[in-house]
């Protein structure tokens, strides 16, 4: 398969008039608007819910998960009484599912849009690989089970995964950790096409890691990023050595902000994959560079031949697809957290 065209980053000045590279950057503006309906679906407002803050966690270590799951749970409820009082039937719906006895939670605040940081499959401090999932734009507390799909939601695609990683691998042990850690940004938002929101959450997701690794300090430890996620992983880059990160997997993204992989200055393989059927392959991959430290656009085109990255078949299914079971790109990932890279499929059908 030809490589796609290379993407333009672009320095911001400002001559007379809109320059080329500034039109460029809204059109991404534009287009990223134009797809977001038809891609993730229209962002919803949560209402106003007095919701109590969250208790305070023990640090992180192998004989404190049972402590913080008990303590995290309470506080699923405790946001799920909140939602009743304030006639939000909807969101309290959700949160009780998440405070249903069995779910792992290793940190969770249902205030505002929400966070929730989720433990599926095997135990975590015993497992002999980590996956975390760090998902895109416009996931909130009220979709983690279901965004449209089971799949595409944080905690239904974190358990397609679980299920997917014991059929290829029935005698091993492996955790997924479905990581919606930082304030996502709404579909339809300047936010979303600026790498403010990731790197806010690279700052707290490179602090889970140190926590992940304390209790679990021999996993092999992947991280899936999907759509603006992607973003997260990318600024989140040079500190994801420190944790040990083997493998980062980016799909359906729109832009890592970096112009290529070796630019994310972190030792860990880079993987990239685009569903053929995904809307984000229409916005335009342009970073400009504005007044007051601005940021337009997310870089270069991560399944680009330019960016560099081992690239792998990811099926023809949509932007929320991409953890559907039976799809190649669920074997595909489950195959990069499982390490059996040389048994990933790119592209075009061969090897990756």
């Amino acid at each position: 398969m030809p490589d796609e065209p290379e993407d333009t980053i672009v320095e911001g000045r400002r001559p007379p008039g809109i320059p080329r590279p500034l039109r460029r950057g809204l059109l991404a503006a534009v287009v990223a608007a134009a797809v977001a309906v038809p891609v993730t679906g229209a962002p919803s407002q949560a209402r106003d819910v007095q919701t109590p803050a969250p208790p305070a966690l023990p640090a992180m270590a192998a004989d404190t998960l049972d402590a913080r799951y008990r303590l995290t749970r309470q506080a699923a409820e405790d946001a799920a009484v909140a939602a009743e009082r304030a006639d939000d039937t909807d969101r309290a719906a959700a949160l009780r599912a998440l405070a249903a006895p069995g779910r792992h939670f290793l940190s969770f605040d249902g205030r505002g849009r929400g966070r929730a940081v989720e433990v599926v499959g095997d135990d975590l401090a015993t497992a002999s690989t980590i996956t975390v999932l760090v998902p895109g734009a416009d996931t909130t507390v009220r979709h983690f089970d279901s965004h449209g799909s089971t799949w595409a939601a944080p905690g239904g695609g974190a358990r397609a995964l679980a299920r997917q990683l014991r059929a290829d691998d029935p005698g091993g042990r492996h955790a997924v950790v479905a990581w919606l850690g930082y304030d996502t940004p709404e579909t339809i938002s300047g936010a979303v096409i600026t790498p403010g929101r990731a790197r806010e959450g690279a700052r707290g997701l490179l602090a889970f890691l140190t926590g992940l690794r304390a209790a679990a300090p021999h996993a092999r430890l992947t991280l899936l990023c999907h759509s603006y996620g992607s973003v997260v992983c990318g600024s989140a880059g040079p500190g994801l050595d420190a944790a040990h990160v083997a493998d980062v997997a980016l799909y359906g993204s729109p832009g890592s902000g970096a112009t290529t992989a070796a630019g994310l200055d972190t030792a860990a393989r880079i993987w990239a994959g685009r569903a053929s059927g995904d809307g984000i392959a229409r916005v335009p991959h342009v970073s400009l560079r504005l007044p007051l430290d601005i940021t337009l656009g997310l870089g270069t085109d991560p399944v680009s031949g330019a960016f560099g990255a081992h690239r792998f078949a990811a099926g023809s299914g949509g932007h929320g697809d991409y953890l559907r079971p039976g799809g190649t790109a669920l074997r595909n990932l489950a195959l990069i957290a499982l390490g059996r890279t040389a048994d990933v499929t790119a592209t075009g059908g061969d090897r990756a």
